[in-house]
Formats: structure tokens, C-alpha cells, sequence
């Protein structure tokens, strides 16, 4: 940065400072003088624990590096005994419940599918925030759930026998979940409300109702003819859309040309792991598309199949009861934002050291800031109809860190005038000193916590990194079989009940990364839903319309309360390192791992480095396409540091797979026209010397971190660009 903007004894990116007073104080009841006085004072106070905070996750390392060195043996009591002893272990205290006030019914009561989608890119953030609802035939006739056996082939013009497939999958939902007396929803011909009930004429003249006629909470249009029917199961809603002019509507003898499902009702815009934010103007248009989404007004306009197409976010739905009363549902996605955890600094605003601050002290301020203007009613539209905001913060360390960011949002709350709690956190259980000390960490945020969320790929980054010294670790597709990731993701769910999350917050799970492979998330993902989670996260709209059916088939809120009468604590189980007990691995074993590794690595990476997309869909070495952030590269970069310090591979044989492994990539991408290839000069590449440092410094990198490498290497990518 060439030069600031001096406020006070902060130094300001003039790009900042400009958006910071002529967008997002405005409209705020704040007074910039003022804010800028405030924001100092919260750097100066809080900068210093954030970097002791830091230092003490490099001495407990320190510590648990030094302990596996001199116990090759492990013994379980003594691990356990140690971990105590270093405050690693912390004591789980007395049993307590969160009072957590002002949540949001998608939150609190209903159960369905989550977005993460990188905020950076207005288009995806649009996409994400109007997939509340989404079309189920649409999300059939468009993937492989539907099969193309028997001539119902997807390729070409709307063909009859694939829309047939639709109709009937989509028809067997129904009877499923809103069944009818006696008889299916396939022998219906007219749908209409009387005397406040559903009535369905039926084939032979007969005519029939709802079995449950309580699941009936709306219509659009006339009660004889209406356009769309409303129906609510296990707390979601759907609707019968009828047009009998329609092209689907006219060939049904119902009418009926879609069902429109509620899909996304909670979308975290995220500023983290997606994103590749790594200087100022990369931090305004986060959080520009961030004020824009709060404000109602965010549009962007983009050219699809040679035509231009404006997207905007979309209004909410008007319906009438069965008695005729008018009343409207969201039509949008309820809005989480994702700040960044407490590791990073930002060259965005300068100390009165003139250092660089806390970007995750930033974005809690900036974002809260930007927020206050749906709870003002600055715009078209309120994000929270409780008045709330909702704030995750991942990749926390136990509960001083967990405790840090509550006297953050504290400080913040009382900064730009805002009642206490109003901030909201949700707690990322992604690291492996979380997610031991979940309760201690929850009790921490009792009062404002609203989510907790396992992360599989960065807890198995950090079980990696934190056990290095331990031994080599299994191979990487072997960890979803292990004790400790089994215990792992029960004892979220477990804890969180345990503490009250039941009607207050909510549980979550991780993503489905195969967008193309919908019929097997379908088979696979139900087993979220079944442990008790109440939203799990999807790759895209259309598997979140499609993971919605998950939760009218299974009844969250009971699986939760048979959970509730059988806790049990699996911190032991968590503890059990996956270290290779038998180091039998064959030649071609070791390599085939290598290759997989190297490739993920540098297929991310070069995007991320060359052309600053934090997220999307990525090529895998078996090309099947992948969505990816950072924390696939956690695990990867990870893994491979492993077993380089236990002599699995030898730094020669990675290079030469790393070299390798980048003409494979740069291959799969052929058909990008912004792609630079990396093979062509390596030690020209940014992407291909991140990729190296990556692996060959991950053992020394903070708790196995990607951002501090990547991070340096786009910087460097941007300033030769610019050169």
C-alpha cells in the first residue's frame, strides 16, 4: 500500500476509508468522527490480546510436539493426563442451557438446507439469497436423480419421457409426505380449497382431502382455481404450482406444472475460506456486496447464452389462509456472514505501530456496521425479522478464543450503538481444541450463540497438524472410518443439545462437495438429518432443493429428542490419533496418494493465486468435479507435510509428483481462456511456488494454516500483474 489515510493514529486504505464514510456510516445514526475514535480504541485494546491469543496456540504445539518426540509409546492415560495438565484439556464445568434471544424461525424451529457461498462474487450471493425456494422439477429433469434409462435421455429439447420420470418421482413426494385419503396424488385431475380444506377432484368424480388437513396453509390465486397450493411438512413449505396453460401444466391432467419447494432458509455469505480477499479493494467488495445484500439493493448483470440478464433479490410470497387472511413468507434466505477467524492481520488499516491489525477485528466491525442497516430499514428488504445479526466466526481454539470474540462483539455492540446480543455468533467446530472443549466453548457465548457447525476437512487439517509428531497418518480416504471423526461429528450434535440448541439454534453439518452427483447425495446425505442436525451445508440451489426433501422424510425434532435421552461423552474417542498402525503400504500406495494430494493442491491453488477465486467447482484427478475452499487445501497441503516428516516420500519424489501433477492440471483446464499454465515455467509460476511452500513449509505453518502462503503468493501475483 503506497499510501493511507491518516484518522487519528490509524492509518486508513484510502479505498476503505471512502466506502467505510460515504457508504456505510451514512444512515448508520453514527457520526464518522466518532467511529473512527471508537474503531481506534478497540485496535489498541483488543489488537494485543488477539496476538497473545496466538502465541498461546504456538506454545501448546510447542509443548505437544515435545511430548510425542519423547513418548513414541503412547500411553492413553498419560496423553490425556498431559493434555490436562497444558490447559489443552479444559474441565467441562456444570451443565448450563443457552439463552439465546431474538433468533429467527429459519434458525431456531425450522430444519433445511444451508449455502456457502463466497460474498465476493455479487452473482453467487444473489443466486444463494433467492434460492429459498426452488423448483423440484427443475432439480430432477436437471441432474442424474433422474435416470436416463429407457429413452429419458436430458440432452437436447424438453423430452417427454424424462419429464414423465419427473412428474411421477415428484408425485410419490407427495403421497409421501401430504398424503391423500384413500388415495394418490397421480389419480388427481382438479385441485381446489373449500370450506377451508383442500379438496381433490379425483379421476372417477370422487372427490377427496388431506389425511393430515392441517399441512393445507395457503393458497395463491381464487379458492376454486387456485395457482398455487401451500403445504407445510415437518416445518417446511412447498407449493403446488397449477397452470393449465403452462407447457408441464397442460400435458398433466392435474394442471400442476411445478412444486416449488423451500430450499436454502439460512445462507452464510462468507468472507473466509471461499474468498481470496488479500488486500483493500479485495476487502470493499466484500464487504460492498455484504452492504448490498443488507440494503435489498445488490444487483449485477451478467451475459448468459448471448443475451444480458440483471438479477436482483426477490421480494416475498403473498398468500391467503384457507379462511382468507393475507400473509407472506421470505423470499429470501435468512443471512449469515462469515467473518475471518483470529489468525490473520490486513494491510487494510494500520496501528499507531504501523502494523498491520486483525482482519477478523475488522471484519467484525465493518460487517456489524453494514448490518445495522437492515435493522435500521434502510432498504428494500430486513434481513432478520427478529432484529438480529448473524455473525460466524470459524477456526476458533477453546474457550479463551471463543470468550475473545464475545467481548469483541461485546466492544462492537457498544461501538455503533446496538443493544446486547444483538450480534449473534455461530461457532465453527472445525479445529480439534474446539471441538475437545465444545461445551466450555459454547458457555462462553451462551447469551448470543445461535450455530454450531462441524467442518470435516479442517478438523482433519488440524488433527494432522496438532498429532505431527505422533506418526505418519493413514491414508487421507481412510479418516472418515476413524473412532475419533465418528465420535467427532455425534458429539457436536450431542453437546449442542446438551446445552439447549433444541427451538434456540442451530446444529449443522458439512458439505456435499459432488454438485454433479445429486442421486448419490440423496442416497448419502439423509444420514446428516438422521444424526440430528437441523441444516447441513450444499454445494449449489438445486442441491438444496433437492436435500430439502431430506427433511420432510425424517422429523428433525424428533431424532433430536431420542438423542436427548441418551447422552453420551465421546471426548475419549476424539482423542484417538489416526496414526498408521502398520506401515504396509506398497509403492504405488504412496504414490497414487501423492498424485491425489499434489493434484487437489495445484487445482485450487492456481485459481486461487492467478485469478483470486477462493471457490469452485474443481476438477480431482479422477475429474470429477469438486467444490473446493480452503480447507480442502488444509488437509492435502497437510498430509503430504506429514509424511515427509516421518520419511513416508522424500522431498525429491513430491516435487517431481507436484511437477507432474501440473501439466495433469493445466490440462483440465484448457477451456479457461484466463488460465495461465503452470508447466510451462515453474519457477515462474506464483500457483506453482505457493503449491510447493505449502507442503514443504506446511510443518511450520500456524496450526497448518493455508492463508499466510496464500495470501503472500496473491499479493505478489496482483503487484507482477500490475507490473
Amino acid at each position: 500500500m503506497e499510501h493511507y489515510v491518516k484518522v487519528g493514529h490509524l492509518q486508513v486504505a484510502p479505498v476503505l476509508f471512502e466506502f467505510i464514510n460515504k457508504n456505510g456510516i451514512p444512515g448508520s445514526s453514527l457520526k464518522q468522527e466518532q467511529f473512527w475514535v471508537d474503531f481506534e480504541k478497540l485496535i489498541h485494546d483488543l489488537s494485543p490480546k488477539n496476538k497473545r491469543l496466538l502465541a498461546r496456540r504456538d506454545e501448546i504445539q510447542t509443548k505437544i510436539n515435545t511430548w510425542h518426540r519423547e513418548n513414541k509409546e503412547m500411553d492413553v492415560a498419560e496423553y490425556k493426563s498431559f493434555l490436562q495438565e497444558i490447559g489443552y484439556l479444559e474441565p467441562e464445568g456444570e451443565d448450563f442451557h443457552i439463552t439465546t434471544e431474538d433468533v429467527d424461525d429459519e434458525i431456531a424451529f425450522q430444519a433445511g438446507p444451508q449455502l456457502v457461498v463466497p460474498v465476493d462474487n455479487a452473482r453467487y450471493a444473489i443466486n444463494a439469497s433467492n434460492s429459498r425456494w426452488g423448483s423440484l422439477y427443475n432439480a430432477l429433469y436437471g441432474t442424474d436423480v433422474i435416470s436416463e434409462k429407457g429413452g429419458a435421455y436430458q440432452e437436447g429439447r424438453y423430452n417427454e419421457i424424462r419429464g414423465e420420470e419427473v412428474i411421477s418421482y415428484a408425485k410419490d413426494f407427495l403421497d409421501q409426505v401430504t398424503p391423500l385419503k384413500g388415495h394418490s396424488h397421480k389419480d388427481a385431475v382438479n385441485y381446489a380449497v373449500i370450506d377451508g380444506k383442500l379438496a381433490v377432484t379425483l379421476q372417477n368424480g370422487q372427490i377427496t382431502s388431506l389425511v393430515e388437513e392441517s399441512k393445507l396453509v395457503g393458497i395463491q390465486g381464487e379458492f376454486e382455481k387456485p395457482l398455487a397450493i401451500l403445504l407445510r411438512n415437518n416445518g417446511l413449505h412447498f407449493e403446488i404450482q397449477i397452470d393449465r396453460s403452462h407447457m408441464i401444466g397442460k400435458m398433466d391432467q392435474a394442471g400442476i406444472k411445478d412444486i416449488l419447494m423451500e430450499s436454502t432458509l439460512t445462507a452464510i455469505m462468507d468472507c473466509e475460506d471461499s474468498v481470496a480477499a488479500v488486500d483493500a479493494d479485495d476487502k470493499v467488495l466484500v464487504y460492498r456486496n455484504w452492504l448490498g445484500l443488507m440494503r435489498g439493493d445488490l444487483t449485477v448483470t451478467f451475459k448468459k447464452d448471448d443475451e444480458m440478464m440483471t438479477r436482483t433479490l426477490n421480494p416475498d410470497r403473498l398468500y391467503r389462509t384457507p379462511d382468507g387472511e393475507v400473509f407472506s413468507l421470505p423470499g429470501r434466505s435468512l443471512m449469515f456472514i462469515r467473518n475471518v477467524g483470529h489468525l490473520m492481520t490486513t494491510n487494510a488499516v494500520l496501528d499507531a505501530n504501523g502494523e498491520e491489525i486483525p482482519e477478523g477485528i475488522m471484519d467484525t466491525v465493518v460487517t456489524s456496521l453494514l448490518a445495522k442497516h437492515s435493522l435500521l430499514g434502510n432498504g428494500k428488504y430486513y434481513n432478520s425479522s427478529k432484529g438480529s445479526v448473524y455473525i460466524v466466526k470459524p477456526k476458533m481454539h477453546g474457550s479463551e478464543e471463543v470468550a475473545f470474540a464475545n467481548e469483541l462483539f461485546d466492544r462492537v455492540e457498544d461501538m455503533l450503538g446496538l443493544q446486547r446480543n444483538t450480534l449473534k455468533i455461530g461457532v465453527m467446530d472445525e479445529e480439534r481444541r474446539t471441538s475437545l472443549n465444545l461445551k466450555a466453548c459454547i458457555r462462553q457465548v451462551k447469551d448470543r450463540v445461535a450455530f454450531i457447525n462441524t467442518g470435516f476437512l479442517d478438523r482433519t487439517g488440524d488433527e494432522i497438524h496438532t498429532s505431527m509428531e505422533a506418526g505418519p497418518m493413514i491414508l487421507k480416504n481412510h479418516m472418515k472410518g476413524t473412532k475419533w471423526l465418528q465420535g467427532y461429528e455425534k458429539s457436536n450434535v450431542l453437546v449442542g443439545l446438551a446445552t439447549g440448541f433444541q427451538d434456540r439454534a442451530q446444529i449443522g453439518k458439512g458439505m456435499w462437495a459432488i454438485p454433479d452427483m445429486m442421486a448419490e447425495m440423496l442416497t448419502q446425505k439423509i444420514g446428516h438429518v438422521k444424526a440430528g442436525a437441523n441444516t447441513a451445508w450444499v454445494p449449489s440451489p438445486t442441491a438444496a432443493t433437492l436435500h430439502a426433501l431430506h427433511y420432510h422424510q425424517v422429523d428433525v425434532k424428533k431424532v433430536q429428542a431420542g438423542l436427548k435421552k441418551n447422552p453420551v461423552n465421546l471426548r475419549d474417542d476424539m482423542l484417538e490419533i489416526p496414526v498408521a498402525q502398520n506401515l504396509e503400504w506398497s509403492p504405488e500406495q504412496i504414490q497414487q496418494e501423492l498424485d491425489n494430494n499434489a493434484q487437489g493442491i495445484l487445482g485450487y491453488v492456481v485459481r486461487w493465486i492467478d485469478q483470486g477465486i477462493g471457490c469452485s467447482k474443481v476438477p480431482d484427478i479422477n475429474n470429477v468435479g469438486l467444490m473446493e475452499d480452503r480447507a480442502t487445501l488444509r488437509i492435502s497441503s497437510q498430509h503430504i507435510a506429514n509424511w515427509l516428516h516421518h520419511g513416508i516420500c522424500t522431498k525429491e519424489q513430491v516435487f517431481e509428483t507436484l511437477q507432474r501433477m501440473a501439466k495433469v492440471v493445466d490440462e483440465q483446464n484448457t477451456g479457461d481462456p484466463s488460465y495461465r499454465c503452470i508447466a510451462v515455467n515453474y519457477d515462474k509460476s506464483a500457483a506453482f511456488q505457493a503449491a510447493c511452500d505449502l507442503v514443504f513449509q506446511g510443518y511450520d505453518q500456524p496450526n497448518g494454516y493455508t492463508e499466510p502462503i496464500l495470501h503472500r503468493w496473491r499479493i505478489e501475483a496482483k503487484k507482477n500483474k500490475l507490473d
